[in-house]
């Protein structure tokens, strides 16, 4: 009872803020001189949000000696690492994680709904071909080498977050910044001086004016339809003038500022272990000015989305047409990183367990941004669940079908399918016994003493004859020392699914755009640190 008043506390002070953000005033805001941003003259409207504390990552500004070997001619195929700092925080219980975590996904499919409505209401082809033939005639510069881009991941778990961070390395002179990685988004963006209006991070923000190689992109530039703008749009009066954009999540955080070009810079290491710096010029991403919302200390965002604005879209020169992650169990040892590979990983294409199914394109994917599947059936126990097919299946509306999603914790079926999946674990799970007093998760169970959890199997059916086995520790999650809920939701706002970060947990992930097609493979993914 007394877990229950403090979920519903804490529920009565989230709307609270959120009623505070509508109602709040307006703020006018000095002119922003920095790099001639037109921001300065819009007025952005005063929301409040949570402000939450970033890691202890080094964000000063340096130019370290051995970063000047980017010069020297690659002869030999290389492997790209981006290294990671470590973050550790113990300040929230598992149970209070989950809320936390919980509290976020339902948010962010409230909003994923309002973007496939959008997207909907305008003519989706004609607009991603354009978008698509502007990165074309405007590519990023990279000299082509071969090998792979890998980059280290880290849970947010221990801060009561469930995304995962990569570094990453921005600006002439590189400076590192952490970045939270997101595959339900395109834009890249970063936290950048002056802040006017931020989240609290560790460090200075990234300062464009001591960067050489930053570029504003004009609002006369075509590129700049490629963002959404503030509302109300202000009228483009020249090409000093920067472009301005904005754009929000599934939380309620959103990120307002100029749209610009910058270079990143990778680490490539052979196979002989010897290093060097390399350089991708004219990378598309976000300087925010304004940003709001709950990004757990990460100076911004790296989005991996299907669209063309992604990372990965627009590096597509560099590593191909693919890319894939493997995350580690959330119980690991925190010391070891989950990891993200660009580029064709051989190893993973010949994984005896690898399978296939899928990527929904054209017609079928109402939103380029998300990575849609197909889902057939869903089996508990050995048994084939009576879920009707039209549950998996697209509306009218552009609504429904599935998404395979980084940037959220848990999985989401749409409602009728989550209650007959969860009536048939309650049916079939008489071993332990039921507890009722934690308000997010149903059903959970006592499972104090017990050694080897034993709990009916969970398999997702896919329409091409794929199959997606999970183990225990993907569809059970442990809320204390004595409990585990089923790790599960129902999506009721929305009719659509959503297959999270938890459940992809320990499977090598590949999303391969150009046969379209999502690969799986069970992988003990502290390993895949050896192969590279």
């Amino acid at each position: 009872m007394v877990f229950k008043a403090v979920f519903t506390a804490i529920l009565v002070l989230f709307s609270c803020l959120l009623i505070l953000a509508t109602c709040s005033s307006v703020h006018n805001y000095s002119p922003l001189k920095t790099n001639g941003s037109y921001l300065a003259g819009i007025e952005m409207a005063d929301q409040t949000f949570n402000v939450v504390t970033s890691s202890a990552s080094d964000c000063g500004f340096s130019n370290p000696d051995h970063r000047n070997e980017e010069s020297k001619k690659l002869n030999e195929p290389r492997v790209v690492k981006l290294p990671l700092k470590r973050r550790t925080s113990s300040k929230l219980d598992k149970r209070q994680s989950v809320i936390e975590s919980t509290l976020r996904d339902l948010n962010r499919i409230h909003t994923f709904r309002r973007r496939i409505l959008e997207n909907k209401n305008q003519n989706a082809p004609s607009r991603l071909s354009n978008h698509r033939q502007l990165l074309e005639e405007h590519p990023t510069e990279v000299d082509v080498f071969p090998g792979h881009l890998v980059g280290s991941l880290k849970s947010g778990v221990s801060l009561g977050s469930g995304e995962y961070f990569i570094d990453v390395y921005l600006g002439t002179p590189p400076k590192h910044f952490l970045l939270i990685l997101d595959t339900g988004s395109d834009l890249n963006w970063i936290q950048c001086v002056p802040c006017y209006d931020c989240f609290e991070q560790d460090g200075p923000h990234y300062d464009p004016k001591f960067s050489t190689s930053f570029q504003n992109i004009s609002c006369k530039d075509p590129r700049c339809d490629l963002v959404s703008s503030p509302d109300p749009p202000r009228p483009c009066k020249g090409v000093n003038q920067s472009c301005p954009y904005f754009y929000w999540y599934g939380d309620s955080s959103n990120t307002t500022g100029d749209f610009a070009l910058e270079t990143f810079t990778v680490n490539l290491t052979s196979s002989d272990g010897k290093s060097e710096f390399k350089r991708v010029e004219n990378v598309m991403f976000g300087c925010g000015h304004w940003n709001r919302g709950l990004f757990h200390g990460a100076s911004g965002l790296l989005g991996l989305g299907r669209g063309p604005l992604s990372f990965s879209s627009q590096l597509k020169s560099l590593y191909g047409h693919s890319f894939s992650y493997c995350l580690v169990d959330r119980n690991s040892d925190p010391t070891v990183s989950s990891k993200l590979i660009f580029g064709e990983d051989k190893e993973l294409l010949a994984h005896p367990q690898l399978s296939f199914t899928k990527l929904l394109n054209g017609k079928d994917n109402p939103v380029d941004t998300f990575y849609y599947v197909e889902i057939k059936a869903i089996s508990v126990g050995g048994e084939t669940l009576n879920i009707p097919k039209e549950m998996w299946g697209f509306t009218e509306n552009g609504g429904g079908g599935t998404i395979i999603d980084s940037g959220s914790t848990l999985s989401y079926f749409v409602e009728p399918a989550y209650e007959v999946i969860k009536e048939a674990f309650i049916k079939k799970i008489r071993k332990y016994s039921l507890v009722t007093d934690f308000p997010i998760l149903k059903p959970c169970y006592n499972v104090s003493g017990i050694k080897n959890l034993e709990m009916p199997s969970f398999k997702i059916h896919f329409s091409d004859g794929a199959e997606w086995n999970f183990p225990i520790q993907n569809y059970f999650i442990w809320v204390d020392q004595e409990v585990v809920c089923l790790a599960l939701m129902p999506s009721k706002t929305s009719p659509f699914s959503i297959i999270g970060n938890y459940q992809q947990q320990n499977f090598h992930i590949l999303y391969d755009t150009k046969k379209s097609r999502l690969g799986f493979a069970p992988t003990k993914c502290a390993d895949v640190l050896q192969t590279y």
